[in-house]
């Protein structure tokens, strides 16, 4: 709003000091200071309100130590992030821009998703909230719009340099020549990053034979996994104190790295990566989003006082999924959130393992003394916070190892 404000006010009035509303420098950086007094200052009046409604946390016995200790505590605190969120990216966002309103509609939809799980958990007090049917269907949902608008928006796009070609050079009375040039456009593709390779741009149309049709529907079909592995592997991860809200840090601050130099041409052009027009308005997003986890963590870590529920999680594991989607970095995600992969693999093998020698040998065994992978630790005693800033530090590696791959090919 305020770029939008301020431009016309330079345009117009010639205000003084109004033309520093047009980079995305400064608006990042506001971003992320208003994101934090959000979440900080509105935090606390929210909480205070949460305890009055006594909207806590119902609590299963599960056998882990201090587990009890945390009934009661508030839930909803996704609350606190969402808005955290979504004010600074509404004033200092160009609202124009369609990665910015896709990254709006995304966390305005699992936002209401996971409100709507945790509504049924705390007042409806069913404590598996939301059936997981309904949670995939709303999943797939956003995949879908995600993969259509990249599809049919003829704002995306990717500037290629296309093949060289002869032209006839003509100067009044000179005699026609034949120069070489390099013409750049931009084009709708399928094309995507893959990591480690010298060539790193792989084009979906290359498994449908080029089929343009086949492929942005594959294209689609790899949003809508994407968004619901993401968001479902950040959802199992949240189970201890600060846990999901410190490991997703170190992702969005990647994620806006790679979004500034996506969208800057002289840093492309010398990194030999795709460049994205306009996709740098996502640094702004970005760091709403970083300022707004670390403001929750204000209250989330260890012992917290508030937890974020899956308005929270969900939100936050769908979001860091449409951003890679929109930077065309989607296949990094693996590597940059690894913890996220651990956690689901964790339970979808506990999982597997136990029904396959349930029907095999007439008694379930597992691999894990408990998954998700935390919890596992949780039962080999050891404290909460360790494997919290544990987890930290692998998250932070594996955040300084994507990077590198933007040099390692």
């Amino acid at each position: 709003m305020f770029y939008h404000l301020f431009k016309y006010l330079d345009e117009a009035y010639n205000l003084p000091g109004s033309g520093v509303f047009q980079y995305i420098s400064f608006r990042s950086a506001a971003a992320i200071i208003v994101a934090l007094l959000i979440g900080i200052i509105f935090g606390r009046a929210i909480i205070d309100f949460l305890r009055r409604k006594q909207i806590g946390e119902e609590i299963r016995d599960l056998g882990l130590e201090g587990q009890l200790q945390k009934r009661g505590t508030p839930t909803m605190g996704g609350v606190i992030i969402l808005l955290s969120i979504l004010v600074p990216t509404l004033l200092f966002g160009r609202l124009d821009n369609v990665y910015i309103q896709l990254m709006i509609v995304s966390t305005l939809w699992l936002g209401f998703i996971g409100g709507l799980d945790d509504y049924i958990k705390v007042f409806r007090h069913h404590k598996e909230g939301l059936q997981g049917k309904f949670k995939i269907v709303g999943q797939v949902g956003l995949g879908l719009i995600v993969g259509t608008t990249m599809w049919f928006s003829s704002d995306i796009v990717v500037r290629e340099e296309l093949p060289q070609t002869s032209v006839e050079v003509v100067e009044q009375s000179y005699p026609v020549e034949e120069a070489t040039l390099s013409q750049i456009d931009n084009v709708k593709t399928t094309k995507t990053t893959i990591p480690f390779f010298k060539n790193n741009e792989l084009d979906y149309s290359w498994f449908t034979g080029g089929n343009e049709l086949w492929a942005w529907l594959l294209y689609v079909l790899v949003a809508i996994l994407v968004v619901t592995a993401v968001s479902n592997g950040a959802n199992l991860t949240d189970g201890l104190d600060g846990l999901v809200t410190g490991v997703s840090v170190p992702i969005v601050v990647v994620l806006g790295v790679l979004a500034y130099l996506s969208g800057h041409i002289v840093y492309a052009d010398y990194l030999n990566i795709m460049y994205i027009p306009d996709s740098g308005e996502l640094v702004v997003f970005a760091s709403a989003m970083a300022g707004a986890l670390v403001g929750f963590l204000w209250y989330n870590s260890f012992p917290a006082q508030i937890f974020m529920g899956d308005t929270g999680s969900l939100s936050i594991g769908g979001v860091i999924a449409v951003f890679a989607l929109c930077i065309r970095k989607e296949l990094l995600l693996p590597l940059l959130c690894g913890i996220f992969l651990v956690e689901s693999c964790s339970v979808m093998l506990q999982v597997g393992y136990f029904k396959y020698t349930k029907r095999k040998y007439g008694e379930g065994r597992r691999i894990f003394l408990m998954s998700p992978l935390h919890h596992h630790y949780q039962k080999k005693n050891i404290f909460e916070t360790k494997i919290v800033i544990r987890f930290w530090i692998i998250s932070l590696l594996l955040a300084a190892i994507t990077l590198v791959t933007l040099k390692i090919r």
